[in-house]
C-alpha cells in the first residue's frame, strides 16, 4: 500500500504531502526528514528502504524530490510508474524551479494526487486524463469564483443603493421639518395682531375676557377706611359763616 505522497527539499522539509492512511502528521515529517540520510551519493537507484517501508524519488526542479512512501512488500514497478505520473503533474501545476510556488499550489497539488491515489492504490488514470480533470476543476473554481464576485458587486451596488435612500428621506424629513416651524411662527402672529386663527383648531391668546377689576376691589376690606376726596374736598361756601364767625364779630 502506498503510505503518502509528497514535495520534499533536498534537506527533507515536506512543502506538500498528502498521507494515504492514518498517519499522525509528525510521523510523516518525521520520514521525509529521515529519507536525505538514507540516499547515498552518487548511486543511480531512486530507491532506499528501511527495515518497514521503501522510498521512491524523483528529482524535481534543482532542490526538491517527489517522494513516494510504501510498504516494502508493494509493486515497485508500479510505484515507480505513479511516482513518475506524480512528479510530471506537479510539473504541469507550478514552477517547479521556485518552492515558494510548489507551497502556493500545494492544495491543486494535493488534489491531483488524490486523483491518481485512492486509499492507498493506484488509480487507472493517465496524464491526458489527469489534465482533463485538472482543467475542469479549475473551470469550475473561476465560475465559482465569478459568483462570488456577481454577489460581491451586487452587494455593493445594494449599500450604496440603501445609503442613497436612506439620505434623500433624510432631507425631505429636514424640509418638512423646517416648513412646519415657519407655519407655526406664522399662526402666532396672526393670532396678536389680528385676533383671528390660523387653522380651524386655533385658538387665539386674546380671544379670552379678562376678569373684571371690580371684583378684587368690592372684596377690597380697606375701601370703607379710604377717605374720599369727593367728601373731604368740599370748598369753601359763599354766604355760610365759618365755624366760630359769631364769636369774633
Amino acid at each position: 500500500v502506498i503510505l503518502a505522497s509528497s514535495i520534499c527539499t533536498k534537506t527533507g522539509k515536506a512543502l506538500a504531502s498528502r498521507q494515504f492512511v492514518e498517519m499522525p502528521r509528525t510521523r510523516i515529517e518525521g520520514l521525509l526528514a529521515s529519507f536525505p540520510k538514507l540516499m547515498v551519493p552518487g548511486q543511480q537507484h531512486t530507491t532506499v528502504e528501511t527495515d518497514t517501508i521503501r522510498y521512491l524519488y524523483q528529482p524535481i526542479g534543482e532542490e526538491m524530490y517527489a517522494v513516494l512512501i510504501t510498504t516494502r512488500q508493494n509493486n515497485i514497478v508500479q510505484d515507480m510508474d505513479t511516482l513518475h505520473l506524480m512528479a510530471r503533474a506537479v510539473s504541469d501545476i507550478c514552477d517547479v524551479t521556485d518552492q515558494q510556488d510548489v507551497v502556493l499550489r500545494g492544495f491543486d497539488i494535493i488534489l491531483a494526487f488524490d486523483e491518481i491515489i485512492t486509499q492507498g492504490y493506484r488509480d487507472n488514470v493517465d496524464l491526458a486524463k489527469l489534465r482533463m480533470i485538472t482543467e475542469m476543476e479549475s473551470q469550475e473554481e473561476k465560475i465559482q469564483e465569478i459568483i462570488e464576485n456577481n454577489k460581491q458587486r451586487e452587494a455593493k451596488q445594494e449599500l450604496k443603493r440603501q445609503a442613497k435612500m436612506f439620505d434623500q428621506q433624510r432631507r425631505e424629513a429636514a424640509k418638512r421639518g423646517m416648513g412646519e416651524s415657519s407655519m407655526g411662527g406664522m399662526g402666532s402672529s396672526g393670532s396678536i395682531l389680528g385676533g383671528g386663527r390660523m387653522g380651524g383648531s386655533y385658538e387665539p391668546l386674546l380671544s379670552r375676557e379678562p376678569e373684571p377689576v371690580r371684583s378684587f376691589a368690592s372684596a377690597s376690606p380697606t375701601r370703607s377706611n379710604t377717605p374720599s376726596v369727593s367728601a373731604n374736598a368740599r370748598g369753601m361756601r359763599l354766604g355760610r359763616k365759618p365755624k366760630g364767625a359769631d364769636a369774633m364779630g
